[in-house]
């Protein structure tokens, strides 16, 4: 039998969420660290989001399309695997 917590596991292994952060704060010769700084996160969190390991939540997600002048779309695409 199937357990909750599988099956929400399983849920988060079939989401992926593509994003343009690493591409865009390259763009603007910034550093992860700087990037974190603005946006009152950890480097850490900020390399987990470019790399695809962590899924931002919508403020953040907000703050960084903000914060590079793109609709939030432009930014993060949801990809179903």
């Amino acid at each position: 039998m199937t357990s909750l917590l599988d099956k929400t596991h399983d849920a988060k292994q079939a989401f992926h969420m593509h994003n343009r952060i690493r591409e865009l704060r390259k763009a603007q010769g910034m550093t992860q660290a700087a990037l974190a700084d603005a946006m009152g996160v950890s480097r850490n969190t900020i390399n987990s989001i470019e790399v695809g390991r962590y899924v931002p939540s919508l403020p953040l997600a907000l703050r960084l399309a903000r914060f590079f002048g793109k609709p939030v779309e432009e930014v993060f695409d949801e990809q179903n695997q």
